[in-house]
């Protein structure tokens, strides 16, 4: 979905927009899964990376500016351990039992007409 919203900085509000959200490069270096005996299922993401393309415009009570703008999110690393219990008709489900996420950079690059 669509980013919008205002922010207050020194002198007056920032209306922004962001649009068009659209992720269009994932990479999983290092990913591995493993079973937690009697327990359920570990899934560990390292070094991950994604790139993030959108349309982005901002508006003042001085300017107005809209453009393209370029996410690139490296180092990103993920855990999650997912439980994996038998339900009352003796099929097993699945659910996230906890999850943790950190990323290491952000590079966002601004193309716009100003």
């Amino acid at each position: 979905p669509d980013l919008s919203g205002y922010e207050k900085f020194g002198l007056g509000n920032v209306k922004y927009n962001i649009s068009r959200i659209r992720v269009t490069a994932v990479e999983f270096p290092s990913a591995s899964i493993s079973l937690i005996p009697g327990s359920g299922i570990k899934l560990v993401i390292g070094n991950a990376s994604l790139t993030i393309d959108t349309n982005w415009n901002i508006r003042t009570w001085m300017f107005k500016d809209s453009g393209r703008s370029t996410v690139y999110i490296s180092k990103v690393f993920v855990t999650a351990i997912f439980s994996t219990p038998l339900d009352n008709t003796g099929h097993t489900s699945i659910s996230l039992t906890s999850c943790r996420t950190t990323s290491g950079d952000i590079d966002i690059k601004l193309n716009g007409k100003s």
